[in-house]
């Protein structure tokens, strides 16, 4: 990094209250780290999030930030994008804050292709809250409401959100934090809305219930089924099945939500010249 990281924190807000091996640490670096490689002006980086582990990150970070209310992010930062679109707003989320409650501002922010960037930390459950399922949790996985097995197939929120109409989607982990960092950056200099899943790891909630006895096994077990999109076309079916595919998944180019809103207001001004 060219600026040591205590540039970006609020030093005075530690300790955290994250657990002991959370991953959610490791992506909160990636996305410092990202942001120092673009030399974003701190004045102009704006960061929300809702309600969850992951978004207590704003609350550590020395830039703008609002900590809001569940599944709420994406409407806040909406708002302050078409207030202030120089801005470089950024979400900081969790799987359940996003997917979940706020499944539908996630699919219309993508839909509207505005220029907000997304980062989903998913550590497959509700971390906060004592471990319940969230819309991520794998299927036959132990939660504290699904003691004998989750039934539900997860999300896969890369090909929701690009099929909803973002300009960028991709997935990193926290195993992998130096491409993972890259990727956050290409996401941030994207001119529309981008979306990065980063997979973190709880070892509190669902490691202990899952078989994964602490934080190195969880990381181990990322390292052992994350594959390059290139990897993965060489895999069968089959060979995907336990299988997650990481890095850039998705790109087109779109017209951008505010820049589109301005040419509205531009012809509503000069329609009104024009009458007076």
């Amino acid at each position: 990094m060219a600026k040591p990281i205590t540039y970006y924190l609020r030093t005075d807000k530690m300790p955290h209250i994250w657990c002991e091996g959370c991953g959610h640490g490791i992506v909160l670096g990636a996305v410092l780290r990202a942001i120092d490689s673009l030399d974003l002006d701190k004045d102009n980086v704006c960061v929300v999030s809702g309600i969850g582990c992951a978004s207590r990150a704003p609350g550590y970070l020395d830039f703008d930030t609002l900590h809001t209310t569940h599944g709420r992010a994406l409407a806040f930062a909406t708002g302050i994008k078409m207030m202030k679109p120089g801005l470089d707003v950024i979400v900081l989320a969790g799987d359940g804050d996003l997917a979940a409650i706020g499944g539908n501002h996630l699919i219309h922010a993508a839909r509207r292709n505005i220029n907000i960037t997304t980062i989903c930390f998913n550590n497959s459950i509700y971390g906060m809250t004592s471990g319940q399922y969230s819309p991520m949790t794998p299927t036959g996985k132990i939660a504290t409401t699904a003691p004998y097995g989750h039934i539900e197939e997860p999300f896969d929120l890369c090909e929701l959100v690009f099929a909803a109409g973002a300009s960028l989607v991709g997935r990193g982990a926290a195993y992998h934090s130096g491409p993972l960092s890259r990727l956050i950056a290409k996401a941030i200099a994207t001119d529309g809305f981008a979306f990065v899943e980063a997979v973190s790891q709880c070892p509190t909630y669902f490691g202990r219930r899952n078989k994964m006895k602490n934080a190195l096994a969880m990381l181990d077990w990322q390292k052992e089924h994350a594959v390059t999109k290139k990897a993965a076309s060489r895999l069968s079916p089959e060979e995907l099945a336990d299988k997650f595919v990481i890095g850039e998944l998705g790109t087109r180019t779109r017209p951008e939500y505010t820049k589109r809103y301005e040419s509205i207001i531009a012809a509503a001004a000069k329609e009104t010249d024009e009458n007076v």
